[in-house]
């Protein structure tokens, strides 16, 4: 009977200890749970933290060393513990959607086709401004207006040697960064300085539709003066940050420039993996881009007219030499662009103003082919509506040109004593570039002698090679 007895106290107790150890079983799946949730937030928190810096955000992404931003902040995580995190929190959202809307695929945005970075390099007084236009016309093309204006102002570098060499650089670096679309570097060259990234002072805003465009163009702001406004809208000073937001949005990006002397620099550019540079080089006659000159900055020039006029005093041999170096850097450029290394095959191409302004439809179709870039119609009839513009209309600064007779109206405004001296100073690069010697003033004036041999536009693509009657082909 006493061990009868016994069984069932000994089952009773041994069911008592199951259910103890379940109660602690539980809790410690419960502690556990906590942890697990504690740390997961945790590193969504310093993953939103990281996100939350938005006018660094672009930079960092941009960077060239992401290890120099993170070293800064030594309460960030690692890259790969963020990748880890990001990871974890999309798997988990992922599953949450399946689960709530019956196998649902999140949506997801429409990837885009190869965005390409287009650089017009050219000079001042080659045409650059209209030509700008066949890119600023375009609706997908982010594009700007000579951004490193800001840079020229801010940065005293004195023309030769290293210091030459110094803003070739500062140019190039900030180049690289534009056409990331970080537009906050500008803000370090802008005066005044913007505040809350905001700037009344962008340098010919109006000669970039990206930034007179929704959402960029925000509520005009009454009494408060911008520099250089819209032309065809009032819009509030410029938010940086929406700029380089609208930038990232568009499918291309193109600036034109006229402070890059040296194609060399840009290597780093076309080898970046981040960018697909397209670089167009843009000459002009330099007996045509010095008369230009002498009526655009007329008072840079007081000397050349007065020995061109009277013969009194000799020309002062820096500006000649200056000129004399100006068409060296752009005959040396465009030789090492038809030499075709490497780094350039399919990346450069070089036009003559005077060719785009016979034929600007024709070759506004072949720039666009070397970009890679399908051309629209509105950029089409932008072309057709400013390139057949009355004659009265042309101004220094304009875009609308009767381009067929404008571009030999040079020959006319020049002393044929200037046009030797540029003759004998830039011999090389007009031979080069196609552009015949004057041997009279009756040949400089005459409209039926052609200055200009007859050449095809010379471009590069990885399969072919250019075709140029001067310098070899090397395949």
């Amino acid at each position: 009977m006493d061990k009868g007895h016994a069984l069932p106290q000994d089952f009773r107790e041994l069911l008592h200890c199951l259910r103890m150890r379940s109660k602690y079983a539980i809790l410690l799946v419960f502690v556990v749970a906590l942890v697990i949730i504690e740390k997961e937030n945790n590193i969504i928190s310093r993953v939103s933290d990281k996100l939350k810096q938005t006018p660094q955000s672009l930079m960092e992404a941009n960077s060239t060393d992401p290890g120099l931003v993170l070293a800064e902040n030594g309460s960030l995580l690692s890259l790969s513990e963020l990748d880890s995190a990001f990871s974890q929190i999309r798997n988990r959202l992922l599953n949450v959607t399946l689960q709530l809307g019956g196998n649902r695929e999140p949506a997801v945005a429409p990837a885009k086709g190869p965005r390409r970075h287009v650089l017009l390099m050219a000079t001042t007084r080659t045409g650059s401004s209209f030509v700008g236009e066949f890119f600023n016309q375009q609706g997908n093309i982010f594009y700007l207006f000579e951004p490193l204006w800001h840079i020229e102002r801010t940065v005293s570098f004195e023309p030769g040697g290293a210091n030459a060499v110094g803003s070739a650089l500062v140019y190039r670096d900030v180049l690289k960064q534009l056409f990331l679309c970080d537009l906050y570097i500008l803000e370090n060259f802008i005066s005044p300085l913007p505040e809350d990234h905001l700037t009344q002072y962008m340098f010919r805003r109006g000669s970039s539709r990206s930034l007179c465009e929704e959402p960029v163009c925000t509520p005009y702001v009454k009494k408060v003066f911008e520099k250089y406004h819209c032309k065809n809208r009032q819009c509030g000073p410029l938010n940086v940050t929406l700029a380089a937001e609208a930038c990232l949005r568009k499918d291309h990006m193109a600036l034109k420039a006229v402070r890059i002397r040296q194609l060399e620099f840009l290597q780093p550019l076309v080898e970046d993996p981040r960018l697909d540079m397209r670089i167009i080089q843009l000459v002009r006659d330099p007996r045509a881009v010095l008369a230009s000159r002498m009526v655009a900055f007329s008072g840079k020039y007081e000397t050349w007219k007065k020995w061109a006029s009277e013969g009194a005093a000799p020309l002062n041999e820096d500006e000649v030499q200056r000129l004399r170096g100006n068409c060296e850097n752009i005959r040396l450029s465009a030789e090492l662009g038809l030499r075709q290394p490497a780094w350039l095959r399919g990346r450069y191409m070089l036009i003559r103003y005077e060719d785009i302004a016979r034929s600007p439809l024709q070759k506004a179709k072949e720039m666009y082919k070397f970009a890679d870039i399908s051309i629209t119609p509105q950029v089409e009839e932008w072309i057709l509506k400013n390139t057949q513009a009355p004659q009265d209309s042309s101004g220094i600064y304009s875009t609308q040109k009767n381009s067929s007779e404008q571009f030999e109206k040079w020959r006319f405004s020049i002393p044929f004593k200037l046009a030797q001296v540029v003759q004998n100073v830039c011999g090389p690069a007009m031979s080069l570039f196609g552009y015949k010697v004057a041997s009279n003033p009756e040949t400089l004036t005459n409209r039926s002698i052609s200055l200009l041999e007859e050449r095809r536009t010379f471009w590069i693509t990885f399969s072919r090679c250019a075709l140029l009657p001067i310098l070899p082909c090397i395949s």
